[in-house]
């Protein structure tokens, strides 16, 4: 290979190296502006919808990571779950505070989630619990990591000693759900639901979990998630390729022991099916 050639992948490297930087410091930056609000929040709650709790900190976890990124990467897109924005062909996605509703409620299991997408493809994800200062960060090609150390998804493969997470979503029917869940508890897994998707699936990547399920979640929600389970050595389903930045989708990530019978339980396919 030439000089030449290696030049402009040295630099996308290099740029990458600095928007992953960037990234990790948003995270923790915009973690301490959602535990501020979690500890002095006055008593109450919005309501964007049926079971979609809104606070005055998703608002203001939001315009600080907008304002930065518009500051950092002035060219980027930004999709944010409060606030919307422009898909770009580089673009921040971010959801302010995943949880919610356990936010409003004094539950201290709620994160902020940020992924970084170029020409399709997840470049970054970073998912920050303020209220355990766990940082997880990924890299497309570059592995996953807790708090600086790898991390990887568990070597589980009995579903008698599995442990699921399967979300809940009021676009699908409850009859589908409960379909569903008989479906993962019928083949021997402990099924729980901690009302944090984007936790959800950083617990897959660290081994906590042994698979996260979804029947429809939004881009902000998973996207972050996604990245980190693939590169912890885990197993997910398409989500960008399905025109998920937009319209999101159903969305399934697990262990490689029991990914196949969690596909088959929920009826989402994995990458690579036929």
């Amino acid at each position: 290979m030439t000089v030449h050639a290696v030049a402009p992948q040295l630099n996308a490297d290099a740029e990458l190296d600095r928007r992953t930087a960037f990234c990790r410091e948003i995270a923790m930056s915009a973690g301490a502006v959602a535990l501020d609000g979690f500890r002095n929040r006055t008593p109450g709650f919005g309501m964007k919808g049926p079971q979609d709790f809104l606070t005055e900190t998703d608002a203001a976890v939001e315009r600080h990571l907008k304002a930065r990124i518009a500051e950092a990467f002035p060219d980027d897109g930004f999709l944010g779950e409060e606030t919307g924005g422009a898909i770009k062909s580089d673009v921040w996605v971010v959801d302010p505070i995943d949880g919610t509703a356990n936010f409003a409620r004094d539950i201290p299991h709620f994160c902020i989630s940020i992924a970084f997408v170029s020409k399709g493809e997840i470049e970054i994800g970073a998912i920050y619990n303020p209220a355990l200062d766990e940082l997880y960060v990924a890299r497309r090609g570059e592995g996953a990591t807790r708090d600086g150390k790898p991390i990887s998804v568990s070597k589980t493969s009995d579903f008698d000693a599995a442990c699921v997470e399967f979300g809940w979503s009021n676009r699908k029917t409850n009859t589908r759900y409960l379909e569903v869940l008989s479906n993962i508890l019928e083949r021997g897994a402990n099924v729980r639901r901690g009302a944090s998707g984007a936790l959800g699936l950083a617990y897959v990547a660290d081994g906590r979990s042994d698979a996260y399920a979804e029947l429809h979640m939004h881009a902000w929600d998973c996207l972050a998630g996604l990245l980190l389970v693939k590169e912890a050595g885990g197993v997910v389903a398409p989500f960008l390729s399905l025109d998920g930045l937009t319209k999101g989708g159903a969305v399934l990530a697990a262990a490689p022991g029991v990914a196949q019978g969690i596909s088959e339980a929920t009826g989402i396919s994995l990458e690579g099916a036929r």
